[in-house]
């Protein structure tokens, strides 16, 4: 019997898990989230954000600047992946414009990727979907292994690196790791697809102090006021209040 054939959509990115629901995303998804992109044949070709050099990667790790990743390789497909769970439309910037990669690299570098706040000694069991964490990976290393893996089905599947790919092409390999149909260790594509989505939506929505949400534009698309330091002139008005956002940053 032929294998049936897959209609993928970017809106499939957002479904199940439970991970990037409520706060994170309010009240409804914006951009091509669910927008005229979603199944959209478009080429993979968006804008990539700068490489980095040594003299960039300050103390600070600036928005230009790569903390955790050495290989630019594996950061652009990082930022290609992104781009496609939320890309640019005409709402607003995508993930790269936002600086979304570079919000996962610093956090990759950081507590956030090394577990470090998290009990993680052995016995490992694969853990039931309800539970939190469970794999004896640090988030760092389970990045790296699904970027490289995203490579190596970009290669088999297409005989082409990931960031050459068609957008329907990238779409069909990020599937494939959300479907749990790639094959990874320590843990399932799964539950490495959906910490990759909820990465983004993170650097997307966080304060722009933490290198993503670049010029607070993920909050404008949002109408989010941000950080305010009071709401005395708007509490008492009755009719919808447009406020321009702040960062914990100004």
């Amino acid at each position: 019997m032929a294998k049936k054939e897959k209609n993928f959509s970017r809106r499939d990115f957002l479904k199940t898990s439970g991970i990037a629901t409520g706060a994170l995303i309010g009240g409804g998804l914006i951009g091509g989230l669910i927008g005229s992109n979603a199944g959209g044949n478009g080429t993979g070709t968006t804008t990539a954000p700068p490489a980095a050099t040594d003299g960039e990667r300050g103390e600070t790790g600036g928005v230009l600047g790569l903390q955790f990743f050495k290989n630019d390789a594996e950061f652009q497909i990082l930022a290609q992946a992104t781009e496609r769970i939320f890309p640019e439309d005409d709402l607003g910037p995508g993930a790269i414009g936002l600086n979304v990669p570079y919000f996962i690299d610093r956090q990759l570098a950081g507590a956030y990727g090394e577990n470090s706040k998290e009990y993680m000694q052995p016995p490992f069991y694969e853990g039931e979907s309800t539970q939190g964490y469970q794999s004896r990976l640090r988030r760092n290393e389970m990045f790296r292994q699904g970027l490289q893996l995203m490579q190596s089905e970009a290669q088999s599947r297409f005989n082409a690196n990931f960031v050459d790919l068609e957008g329907a092409q990238m779409d069909e390999i990020l599937t494939a790791f959300q479907e749990d149909e790639i094959e990874m260790k320590g843990v399932s594509s799964l539950f490495f697809f959906r910490l990759l989505r909820q990465a983004t939506l993170e650097g997307a929505y966080a304060d722009p102090i933490y290198n993503g949400n670049a010029n607070m534009e993920g909050w404008k698309m949002k109408g989010f006021p941000g950080h305010q330091a009071a709401y005395i002139n708007q509490i008492e008005s009755e009719e919808f209040q447009e406020i321009e956002p702040h960062s914990l940053g100004m």
